[in-house]
């Protein structure tokens, strides 16, 4: 049988894209000015025990307590700096040069090919504020490469915005977002080494579905959780499944309630975060046991029977919480229907 020769760049694009070779675009002007692939040994130095599975109560602009290539992946939603109650009000740059400060010490703590997530919404109208190409141009100036960006399709969960601007009429219509973004960067190369007795954990179907660029599931209720603004679980827990091995470490330098430990602690990783706000750092903690906690429980019955016990002892009443379960339970009626 003879064997179906490999694609590669032509004038008129290559649909097929079987074993396909690129050499002549990556070689073309356009890529002059990017940062590029260092070939180089590949390090990794532990994280002291004590200081795993921790969320630090002080800014991420200094993680004294990581060293230089410890993390395999950084997953985070930064603070939009609109008014919230954690944000502050700073000037546009002043926005910009604090979160290149997180991103600078986020170079220098992940491992060789580690990867860095970043979801971000864009803001206004009046004029529309580009978040995400902000942050793009920051993360290419620290040396960061782009892998890529992910289009986090929000629409079945959307609340029923009239933001339309003028309606059924040109004077001045306006876009109602129902999207954000998932950026994604590597440190020094594209590719990671596989650690000796780490292994992958994803699926073949979940593989399929998270190298999509554009995924759609719902929004995480703010109430539901207690925090302003947290992402769901399902985003931290595909980016886990895709760009790292069981054992590997996760940092979020914005923890919020917690989403990113409890997707961490699902797919057996460790986690480390950083949260400035001591309430939500109490917030996340609580929320993490109580996964922790519950996490094993074979049954849906018994789970919220569990789950109801775990809150009297926290000090609170026998009522079964919902909070991060709907998660859970909506995984389980999927491989049940598989």
């Amino acid at each position: 049988m003879r064997m179906k020769r490999g694609t590669k760049t032509s004038s008129f694009g290559s649909p097929g894209r079987i074993n396909h070779d690129s050499t002549r675009f990556y070689a073309s002007r356009l890529y002059e000015s990017l940062p590029k692939e260092e070939k180089g040994k590949y390090v990794e130095n532990p994280i002291p025990p004590e200081f795993l599975d921790k969320i630090f109560c002080k800014s991420s602009e200094n993680m004294e307590e990581l060293p230089d290539n410890s993390v395999h992946l950084m997953v985070t939603s930064p603070p939009y700096n609109v008014g919230k109650e954690y944000d502050e009000d700073l000037t546009l740059e002043g926005y910009k040069e604090f979160l290149r400060r997180v991103w600078q010490e986020v170079y220098r703590v992940l491992v060789p090919g580690g990867r860095a997530c970043i979801n971000i919404a864009n803001l206004g109208r009046k004029p529309y504020i580009p978040l995400h190409a902000f942050i793009v141009e920051d993360m290419l100036a620290l040396g960061f490469l782009m892998r890529g960006e992910i289009i986090w399709n929000k629409a079945s969960s959307s609340s029923p915005s009239t933001a339309w601007g003028s309606w059924l009429s040109a004077a001045n219509p306006t876009l109602r977002d129902i999207h954000e973004y998932i950026l994604v960067f590597s440190k020094g190369t594209f590719t990671r080494k596989k650690p000796q007795n780490r292994n992958n954990t994803i699926s073949r179907e979940e593989f399929l579905e998270f190298t999509k660029s554009v995924w759609t599931f719902p929004a995480e209720q703010a109430r539901s959780i207690g925090h302003p603004a947290p992402f769901p679980v399902e985003l931290p827990y595909r980016l886990i499944q895709l760009y790292t091995y069981e054992g590997d470490v996760i940092l979020d330098p914005f923890m919020g309630s917690g989403q990113a430990a409890i997707a961490a602690i699902k797919t057996k990783r460790h986690y480390v975060g950083y949260e400035i706000n001591e309430e939500y750092v109490k917030l996340a903690e609580r929320r993490i046991r109580r996964f922790s906690y519950v996490q094993s429980v074979p049954t849906l019955f018994d789970f919220i029977v569990k789950e109801g016990r775990a809150d009297i002892n926290m000090g609170g009443s026998l009522k079964p919480k919902t909070e991060g379960v709907d998660y859970e339970i909506s995984r389980k009626r999927a491989r049940r229907k598989g």
